[in-house]
């Protein structure tokens, strides 16, 4: 049946939702509450037979566009539409319908719309208008629930009721029915996971597998294997960022049309293949899955991730998604009215947090996204959340605004919850002396929730714990984490922090106690088990660790839509060859191979033209077109093209790009890891979930310090004591010379004195036949003692 004879429009639907608008706006006690009712019926839903859809278009009013010249346009392939497909022409149906407004909102019904679900494909939409020239403009869907082509193309109508009905954690959910909603509490640690380089398939589809052949094995009772030991001991996974991303600046688009008339059109269609490391978003689809992520083009993935995490056995595993709405990058200008934005900033545009109407769809956007499945939310960048108070003339943080975020009430499977809430916060960050100045606790004193989480000092970006100095430089950090941090994220691996340590000129004062190679002192610096033994046997917080850290694998900033920058980024970035890729992963015939066929053959050859092109960027404050002229002069000549040109440069720095985000994928270094470290880690994670009492802040009779005199060496010991009386004692090594021998329980520590102390957990590079006594410790070297009253 075609799209003409299938669709009829609903006028009384539509005039009924244009009605209701202007009740709400009329009749509410304030504008963002009727905003945030309007919010609600925005985006293409279904309701039985009847497809409805609410935009807001103040463009139209700002344009001055009459109701004559607004239709709701509906695209329908005429033939089925694979989404797995990578490249493809295909023939749309298209109809226009006709639309009711009211001051700034536009709506429409229809009959016969075909909604997508897991195993159909739906209709796809957008808002139309033409102007006195008869020339045709679109309105996306920002609050679209399946963007099948990213968030520059049209939206297909999603049937989201029947991919809730169908989910598979439904009794998860129901368990936590309340008379008043759920509020979940914090978990005891957090794996964070990239989903593009945590799995071969770098999709939802293919990580959720892994979590479903982990639960097998262990209902089978299969000894664990160190890419199992990785996965396990954790209560909450972290995605980073899962929404629709940029796209190539450049093109071509996934979604490109050849041709066509008022009732069809020929579109080239192109799955989205974008890399990206999840924060450069355009806000435009926020509620729903970034496609590139999507093996099946189906948002129901996410649903299934986070069914596979809560029918966990032994426990459930709570869902924690990252969302980012502190800015968007430029590209979000193509896909947004110019509402939506309050001026440019370093990431792209500022967000009108206080337009009302901004305000209340990117509450609902997240309550959309939230309602895939998740247990709780992290917010990047919060201290981005600002607004200008032309008053007193400064830009002032939006801590009302965070407080909404924590505030709306979720609902799955017919119960209604409230996330755990962590929010990165540095301010006073940019502000130049922000790593001093900031207490990290800025949304925590501001909060009603007592369980509402920031990330803690060590789990900032600018940490280096690879550099000699580092531990005693932070320690006073270190004691504000003692005190206040039982709601700090903790930990010193993530995704920030190992990309920062990338960056860092390994000709500073570099610890290479750490290891024989550069490679080996990154890897050990963010996968430490002394580190790791101080976070999860003394430390307060909620512990994370970064799945690429812990699996060995390379990370970086992976981008590759750039076309006017991306010189300038790569040359940024072109420092962690230094750290991260030898001249055996080089050489290695799977890897980097866009770059060799550009004629890096090896990484001699690589490495001498980063020699050049991170000085040239600088001193020609970027100009491609000088940078490649100084680059055809040099002598000898540099591997890589007869001639550097602009566009050869942006070819480069095109293939570093996807050549890295490959190399990064964790299914790289699966083969390497060593059994002895992957399982001293799940057995300090195992130690956290016992002893759940050291999430809280050192009590009175509780110890932390170093020894004295320091003597070239930093040995950090810890005492706490939990209300029931057992005892924990850590001695970690951190860096410097050999501590000498000594008996680590015969040190005066206040609490440490009297017998029945046993070896609880020792680092994996301390023998097996150590159970106690003298020792000496090393550099990573550590020991848990346990005595219970």
């Amino acid at each position: 049946m075609s799209l003409k004879t299938r669709v009829t429009a609903d006028r009384d639907t539509a005039e009924g939702l244009a009605d209701r608008c202007r009740q709400l706006l009329t009749e509410s006690p304030s504008a963002f509450e009727a905003h945030q009712q309007i919010a609600r019926i925005l985006g293409g839903q279904v309701d039985g037979e009847t497809a409805t859809f609410g935009f807001w278009t103040p463009e139209l009013l700002d344009h001055r566009i009459p109701d004559g010249d607004v239709f709701l346009e509906l695209l329908s392939p005429l033939d089925p539409l694979d989404l797995t497909r990578a490249h493809q022409e295909v023939r749309f149906e298209r109809v226009y319908l006709p639309v009711a407004r009211y001051e700034s909102h536009t709506f429409a019904a229809a009959h016969g719309v075909r909604a997508g679900r897991r195993d159909q494909g739906g209709d796809f939409y957008t808002l139309v208008w033409r102007d006195a020239n008869d020339e045709w403009h679109r309105i996306l869907d920002p609050l679209a629930m399946s963007l099948p082509f990213g968030a520059f193309a049209p939206a297909e109508l999603y049937d989201v009721g029947a991919m809730q009905a169908a989910r598979r954690d439904k009794a998860y959910f129901q368990e936590l029915k309340r008379d008043e909603p759920y509020k979940f509490a914090p978990p005891t640690n957090i794996l964070q996971i990239h989903v593009p380089t945590a799995t071969a398939g770098g999709t939802l589809a293919s990580l959720t597998r892994q979590f479903e052949r982990l639960a097998e094995r262990l209902r089978n009772d299969l000894p664990p294997d160190p890419l199992d030991e990785i996965y396990l001991g954790y209560d909450a996974v972290q995605l980073l960022p899962v929404e629709p991303t940029t796209v190539y600046e450049t093109g071509p688009g996934f979604w490109e049309e050849t041709g066509g008339d008022a009732d069809a059109v020929s579109v080239t269609l192109t799955r989205p293949d974008t890399t990206n490391w999840g924060y450069d978003i355009v806000i435009s689809g926020m509620g729903t899955v970034n496609p590139v992520l999507l093996e099946s083009g189906r948002p129901d993935e996410l649903v299934d991730f986070a069914a596979a995490l809560h029918n966990f056995p032994t426990r459930p595993k709570m869902l924690v998604l990252d969302v980012v709405f502190g800015h968007s990058d430029n590209q979000g200008l193509n896909a947004l009215n110019s509402h939506f934005f309050a001026g440019p900033n370093m990431y792209g545009q500022n967000l009108d947090y206080k337009n009302p109407a901004v305000r209340a769809i990117l509450l609902e956007m997240q309550r959309r996204k939230v309602d895939f499945g998740a247990d709780g939310v992290r917010v990047d960048g919060a201290q981005d959340f600002k607004w200008w108070d032309y008053t007193a003339q400064e830009l002032k943080h939006d801590d009302d605004y965070l407080q909404s975020m924590s505030d709306i009430v979720q609902e799955v499977a017919g119960t209604e919850f409230r996330p755990w809430f962590v929010f990165e916060d540095g301010r006073p960050w940019p502000q130049e002396d922000w790593e001093l100045s900031s207490t990290y606790r800025a949304v925590i004193e501001g909060q009603i929730d007592p369980d509402v989480f920031q990330w803690g000092p060590l789990t900032f970006a600018h940490n280096t714990p690879f550099i000699y100095g580092f531990w005693l430089s932070k320690f006073w950090r270190i004691r504000e984490m003692l005190e206040v941090g039982e709601n700090w994220i903790s930990g010193t691996a993530n995704h920030d922090t190992l990309r920062r340590g990338t960056q860092v000129n390994p000709k500073l004062n570099i610890n290479t106690r750490l290891g024989d190679t550069k490679m080996e002192i990154l890897e050990k610096a963010y996968d430490n088990p002394a580190v790791a033994m101080l976070t999860y046997a003394a430390f307060p917080g909620v512990p994370m660790d970064f799945l690429n850290a812990t699996a060995r694998a390379n990370w970086g900033f992976i981008r590759n839509q750039d076309d006017k920058y991306g010189v300038k980024v790569v040359a940024e970035e072109a420092i962690s060859l230094k750290w991260q890729v030898d001249e055996y992963s080089y050489s290695i015939p799977n890897n980097f191979k866009r770059l060799k066929a550009l004629g890096y053959e090896t990484r001699e050859d690589l490495a001498r033209f980063f020699d050049f092109l991170p000085a040239l960027v600088e001193v020609t404050d970027y100009d491609l077109d000088h940078i490649a002229k100084l680059l055809n002069e040099v002598e000898p000549p540099l591997a890589g093209p007869d001639r550097f040109t602009v566009p050869e440069l942006k070819t480069i720095a095109r293939a570093w790009m996807d050549d890295m985000h490959e190399y990064c994928n964790v299914s790289n270094s699966v083969s390497q890891l060593d059994s002895r470290q992957t399982g001293f880690m799940l057995s300090l994670r195992n130690f956290r979930r016992e002893n759940a009492w050291l999430r809280h802040n050192l009590g009175p009779e509780d110890h932390f310090d170093y020894l004295r005199p320091v003597d070239g060496r930093v040995l950090f010991t810890s005492y706490r004591k939990s209300p029931e009386g057992r005892q924990v004692y850590t001695i970690t090594h951190m860096e410097g010379g050999d501590s000498g021998e000594f008996d680590p329980l015969r040190l005066k520590i206040p609490g440490l004195q009297g017998a029945n102390w046993k070896l609880a957990l020792k680092t994996p590079n301390i023998g097996d036949e150590y159970v106690g006594g003298p020792i000496i410790l090393r550099d990573s070297m550590g020991l848990v003692f346990v005595r219970d009253e």
